[in-house]
């Protein structure tokens, strides 16, 4: 933590304290509201006056809002209450392609969702012009959503199921038949683009259980299966940021075909188009299962074991204590999770003296767009100073 600036008091100096202190008094305000100026100079140790121009700052540039004085226990007049202004402030836009949807949320400063869109459609017979010009269009429809609520886009965060380079670039998208496919400049203001299990692990932390771990393995189940690793609240990247490929993870090396051109990967037995017969949704399986359908509980009884066999071999890699099930696996938990937990139970070492927990995404299928959006605000809030200049008058 910064205590204070330098005798020479550069302006870098300056300008780095007060980028800090604008980011602690945010911070305390999106922990409880509504606080006083007083309340945020007592829990952050700022000085009454120093945080009185902080705020004025945070209010002036839209990312707090003044409400009805702020309740107290002790004597004296209440000062006006602060919260995060989620009324006419920044809000996040994440959108997420995948293989047989496009999708679209917008969250606020507060995290609330403000709006939500879903497109499904088979996408792998697409071109990626295509399919980017339809994600343009529905992030249009997003943005006017956020605008017609008085909200202000701070930028765009895409989700995709593959491999994504630092510069946006996305390398390799076996199940969309994508390669090299440069997504820069395909919808307005800033964009970042991000795997989609990245995302969705990021989504649950910050967005799903609150009682959720700070070490877990997001397990993403669609087409594809991609993982997200979350390490002491952390994403786990990857020495080049390529991470979380479970579904390219061999479990027969003399197994079918995959897309990615190697055989016996785990999607070939634990992916959508495993688990579900043509035409069929992951609703019509569930109902089938719950109904005692054996076929249905073989399936979902191969594709359980599978996945738990990969998954004990994470878990002793990296010593998660619990593994979120996303995507399509969520609303099979049910079903899934005992073959998951009896394959960790017998594959990990430490097993018996330190059991993992399976359970559900707590935003079930919404995860990677939730995640998406949310890294925008997440932006906001670890920069603030970034965002008062872009709504600065002087701002070009």
């Amino acid at each position: 933590m910064i205590s204070g600036i330098s005798a020479a008091g550069t302006p870098v100096r300056q300008a780095s304290l007060r980028q800090h202190n604008l980011r602690l008094v945010l911070a305390q305000i999106a922990l409880s509201s509504p606080q006083s100026r007083a309340d945020v100079a007592a829990a952050t140790g700022l000085t009454r006056a120093t945080v009185s121009t902080l705020v004025d700052d945070l209010v002036s540039g839209r990312l707090l809002r003044e409400v009805s004085p702020a309740p107290r226990s002790g004597a004296g007049r209440p000062g006006v209450g602060l919260v995060l202004n989620d009324a006419d402030g920044p809000a996040g836009l994440g959108l997420e392609i995948n293989v047989d949807y496009l999708a679209a949320c917008v969250l606020d400063l507060a995290g609330a969702v403000r709006h939500r869109e879903i497109q499904p459609g088979d996408r792998r017979g697409d071109s990626p012009a295509r399919v980017l010009a339809a994600a343009a269009t529905l992030a249009e429809r997003a943005r006017l959503a956020a605008e017609d609520q008085g909200l202000t886009i701070a930028g765009t965060a895409v989700a995709v199921p593959g491999l994504v380079s630092p510069d946006g670039t996305i390398r390799l998208a076996p199940n969309l038949g994508w390669r090299d496919v440069d997504a820069s400049g395909f919808t307005p203001g800033p964009l970042t683009v991000e795997n989609e299990a990245n995302l969705a692990a990021i989504g649950e932390l910050h967005h799903g259980s609150p009682a959720g771990s700070a070490s877990f393995l997001y397990v993403s189940g669609e087409i594809g299966i991609g993982a997200g690793i979350v390490l002491h609240g952390s994403l786990f990247r990857g020495a080049r940021g390529w991470s979380g490929e479970l579904g390219h993870v061999a479990v027969d090396p003399d197994g079918p075909a995959c897309r990615c051109g190697a055989h016996g990967c785990l999607e070939q037995y634990a992916g959508q188009e495993a688990l579900l017969p043509p035409g069929s949704t992951v609703g019509d399986l569930a109902a089938r299962a719950s109904s005692g359908d054996a076929a249905a509980l073989d399936r979902l009884s191969a594709a359980a074991s599978a996945l738990g066999v990969t998954i004990a071999g994470v878990i002793n890699l990296l010593d998660v204590d619990t593994v979120v099930l996303g995507g399509i696996y969520a609303p099979l938990a049910p079903w899934l999770s005992p073959g998951i937990e009896a394959q960790i139970a017998s594959r990990v070492l430490t097993a018996g003296w330190s059991p993992v927990h399976v359970r559900p995404a707590g935003l079930g299928s919404d995860a990677a767009v939730v995640g998406a959006a949310g890294a925008i605000i997440r932006a906001v809030h670890e920069e603030p100073a970034a965002w008062l200049v872009e709504t600065s008058p002087g701002t070009p």
